[in-house]
């Protein structure tokens, strides 16, 4: 089993950039697959992004690439999404996933068996 638990979520201005963790415990291995998504209110979770574990493979959505940053801290169990000129769009709820690396798209959640609980990510114009 693993555990997930996000942190750094807070009150941005437009243009601001932000930092939130992913602090992962329990069993993990070379075949999980590290995922970032978002959920506004009244939106389905939306993929923002995804990182295997001990590698240098890292997808993107398009919503976000060029401003999105995701990277890991093996050593530490850990793993980021900095997130630089935030815009108001981005404001939601920011959920990291942890799964076993398989033939779903890792831009589903259903590619991912563990979820933290979530940070706040409030962008204001």
């Amino acid at each position: 089993q693993v555990q997930l638990v996000e942190s750094g979520g807070k009150l941005v201005q437009a243009g601001d950039s932000l930092r939130l963790s992913c602090a992962a415990s329990g069993r993990t291995s070379r075949f999980y697959q590290w995922g970032w998504f978002r959920q506004a209110p009244g939106k389905e979770r939306e993929f923002v992004g995804n990182i295997r574990w001990g590698s240098d493979i890292i997808s993107y959505a398009d919503s976000v690439k060029g401003r999105f940053t995701i990277s890991r801290d093996d050593a530490e169990n850990t793993f980021y999404l900095r997130m630089n000129s935030l815009k108001p769009e981005d404001t939601a709820v920011y959920y990291c996933a942890s799964g076993l690396i398989s033939t779903i798209s890792v831009s589903s959640p259903r590619a991912y068996q563990h979820w933290g609980q979530g940070t706040q990510v409030t962008v204001a114009a």
